[in-house]
């Protein structure tokens, strides 16, 4: 392959001992190295603002406003906990910029990390590799999770030991093989040896294992896990990659009860080619195959024979999750009648849909309806409305925007920038932020003041200006 020249001569002034300056490369000022995070448009989501009574607060965790929209969606973000609320739907409904999907996040945000939460985008599911319904039932049973807490015999401790055994290779040459590999596992009341089998100790080698490594080994599956470091080896560093965990209790064979998280989609899609028997470790064991294959409803209702075998014997827990449907209008009326459908289904997570749409038409009929939803599924949604911010409230959304960018800014630029927000929209003053702050730096300042706002305006034009501007000036523009 060929090495670019400057490249070149960089390994050459390296070899040599020589400055970067010596052969005309430019040098690199040193500098403090900060975390870079990407600033996204929810960001500063961090959950609903509630307190204690579901009452909102009038800025709390990233949202402002919308008091009676975040009340609405605490109320539903514990009927979802409480299991009161599966196979139901909300529709979260405002004029653009409004603050629905913020909401949805919210909601995410305040159910945790266990439970599942799967967003698509009405016009997902226009594919020509694969079918629209096909879309929805995937993220449907994305949206669905299962706990299976599962008591497995199993060896657990620190690693004293770890040998690996050879003998002569029985397939000729002069070749030596790994027969078996030694470890010892040392726990507070004792130390224990094992003889592995020689795929246990690839297992260990993927795992990075090393001496004094917190283990555990599967006693049926030999699958190993690696827990952390031992805490006896922690140093005096503030800071180190390396997670230290206690020396673990009791015996190095002991029973300990596994909890996993997956979701329905994770089973459909590891099973796709099933292999083994319907118990529950051959089930969990097709996770780790990750051939992609057509999911056909016949393997679906297998996969919910055999997970509603496991709710009855107590193995498994069902989690219903959120599946988000924002822009819920780009779906067509043949969406909208498996949406009825999979609704009533014994296994249906909560939807929440949004939309910004008024009166319009339903995608593929000439039917006017709400949203452009068809009245039968409004039927079944709670509908949640959105109202427009006042200027008070876009200030303090503007300053909490500001505080996520990492930008300074006064209050004067602010109170201006609510006005731009006020008369134009509210996305489009958030949008002159971070230009600004670049127009605040090109001038020498690391605040943003009033003229860096007023030259940003001059720059970039918003949607409502642009729109007039194309209809006085249409005959100058390609129709």
């Amino acid at each position: 392959a060929s090495v670019e020249p400057r490249a070149d001569l960089a390994t050459f002034a390296i070899a040599r001992g020589l400055a970067m300056t010596d052969i005309g490369l430019p040098t690199t000022s040193a500098r403090a190295l900060t975390r870079v995070e990407r600033v996204g448009a929810h960001s500063h989501v961090r959950g609903l603002g509630l307190d204690d009574a579901l009452d909102a607060k009038k800025s709390s965790q990233g949202l402002v406003g919308q008091v009676k929209a975040r009340k609405a969606a605490g109320v539903i973000a514990n009927m979802i906990r409480d299991g009161t609320i599966a196979g139901r739907g909300v529709l979260i409904a405002g004029a653009p910029g409004t603050g629905k999907t913020a909401l949805a996040l919210g909601i995410s945000q305040e159910l945790g990390t266990r439970v599942p939460f799967c967003p698509m985008v009405g016009s997902e599911v226009y594919s020509s590799e694969i079918k629209k319904t096909e879309v929805l039932m995937e993220n449907f049973r994305r949206a669905i999770g299962l706990r299976i807490k599962e008591v497995k015999e199993v060896y657990e401790g620190e690693v004293v030991e770890m040998t690996p055994e050879e003998t002569e290779s029985t397939s000729g040459g002069y070749g030596k093989v790994i027969s078996h590999v030694v470890v010892g596992l040392k726990s507070v009341k004792g130390t224990k040896q094992l003889k592995l089998d020689p795929a246990i100790y690839e297992a260990l080698q993927q795992e990075k294992v090393q001496t004094g490594d917190v283990i555990y080994i599967e006693a049926n599956s030999g699958s190993v896990k690696r827990v952390g470091r031992c805490d006896a080896y922690a140093t005096e560093f503030d800071l180190e990659a390396e997670e230290y965990v206690p020396l673990p209790k009791g015996d190095v064979h002991k029973r300990k009860e596994i909890v996993q998280d997956v979701t329905l989609h994770d089973l459909d899609a590891a099973n796709a080619k099933p292999v083994g028997g319907h118990d529950i470790v051959a089930v969990m064991n097709q996770l780790s195959k990750g051939k992609k294959t057509e999911i056909t409803e016949k393997l679906r209702h297998e996969i919910n024979k055999v997970v509603n075998g496991y709710i009855d014997q107590g193995i498994a827990e069902l989690v219903p999750g959120v599946l988000f449907i924002d822009e819920v209008h780009m779906l067509d009326i043949e969406c909208f009648a498996y949406l009825n459908k999979a609704l009533e289904s014994s296994l249906a997570p909560i939807v929440i849909l949004a939309t910004n749409r008024g009166i319009c038409t339903v995608k593929g009929t000439d039917i006017q309806a709400p949203h452009g939803i068809p009245t039968d599924l409004l039927d079944r949604l709670m509908i949640v409305r959105t109202m427009t911010y006042t200027v008070e409230e876009m200030v303090r959304i503007l300053a909490v925007r500001a505080q996520v960018e990492g930008l300074d800014i006064d209050e004067e630029s602010l109170a201006h920038l609510a006005d731009v927000g006020d008369r134009t929209s509210l996305r489009h003053a958030m949008q002159l932020l971070s230009p600004a702050f670049v127009v605040a730096k090109t001038n020498g300042r690391e605040k943003v003041v009033l003229a860096d706002l007023q030259e940003c305006e001059d720059l970039f034009i918003d949607a409502k200006a642009s729109a007039k501007l194309l209809s006085e000036q249409a005959d100058k523009y390609l129709a």
